[in-house]
């Protein structure tokens, strides 16, 4: 197969993607900003400088870099394109789409029975405050868009919530906010790979937020079918082949669906588990 990757020419994942290739499937590295949408007689093409997208066998995004109103639109349309063309894009537009919008996930996620945590999203701080008190007064405030843990506060405090609220409205951002659910600062990554499932526990012991990134650790995970069952309705939900589900064993005893990320790391898990998790994420496509 050939297989576009889009994402940075420079990451580790296009290194160990075409690592696993090997000689059965050529890699190629596309990025966003170069993007080009053509449209004449012979239909809609799409390419990333001189390379033609429509060339290739299967499409696998691996980013979803910041931008516009504009430039997101264009290149999710871009990308149902090049899929109605023939191209296997992976994950699809639409599953990109639901995830990377916090408030979207959420909704699909309480909408599949999943349990999430008590969610606020709104637009003015006065709204703000009212949801924060409604909440407990402990709060954990997210950017709509974005991963990985960057921009995550937790707000405890009455005066610094609403300097925190009005500093979002004022420049214009959804004020998207949860209530914060005690717990042993570990939480439960499963990944979603088609049929196959992959678990790690990730545990921060000096911070309440227990991404990799932030410097937490993992350890391999057994998936029960409790948990397979969850998570494969979380994927589900979202419209995604391949996914990193997030759910946060609570301190009262339940387990709650945090987040379905469409274009997860793999890196942590690989060494966790000692699987080729990028020949398995290869063989899906």
């Amino acid at each position: 197969m050939k297989i576009a990757i889009l994402g940075s020419a420079s990451s580790w994942y296009v290194g160990d993607l075409r690592r696993a290739a090997g000689d059965v499937h050529s890699i190629v590295p596309v990025t966003y900003r170069h993007l080009t949408a053509q449209v004449d007689d012979a239909g809609v093409g799409l390419r990333s400088d001189a390379t033609e997208l429509r060339q290739f066998d299967a499409l696998l995004v691996r980013s979803m870099p910041p931008g516009s109103l504009e430039q997101v639109i264009f290149r999710m349309n871009a990308l149902a394109n090049l899929a109605d063309a023939g191209v296997s894009v992976v994950n699809s537009p639409r599953a990109i789409e639901i995830a990377v919008d916090k408030y979207l996930t959420t909704t699909k996620l309480q909408a599949a029975g999943l349990l999430v945590p008590r969610t606020v999203a709104c637009q003015t701080w006065e709204q703000a405050m009212e949801s924060f008190a409604t909440l407990g007064g402990d709060v954990v405030v997210k950017p709509l868009f974005g991963g990985e843990g960057r921009g995550i506060t937790r707000v405890d405090d009455e005066a610094i919530a609403q300097r925190v609220f009005k500093t979002l409205e004022q420049i214009g951002a959804v004020i998207y906010l949860q209530e914060f659910i005690p717990h042993e600062g570990c939480d439960l990554r499963v990944m979603v790979i088609g049929e196959r499932l992959l678990g790690m526990r990730r545990r921060h012991p000096h911070d309440w937020r227990t991404n990799i990134s932030r410097g937490a650790t993992a350890e391999p995970l057994e998936v029960s079918d409790e948990l397979a069952e969850l998570a494969r309705s979380a994927a589900a939900a979202v419209e995604t082949t391949i996914a990193g589900v997030d759910f946060l064993p609570g301190k009262d005893g339940r387990l709650y669906a945090i987040e379905v990320n469409a274009v997860p790391g793999w890196r942590a898990l690989a060494r966790a588990l000692d699987v080729d998790v990028a020949k398995l994420v290869l063989s899906v496509l």
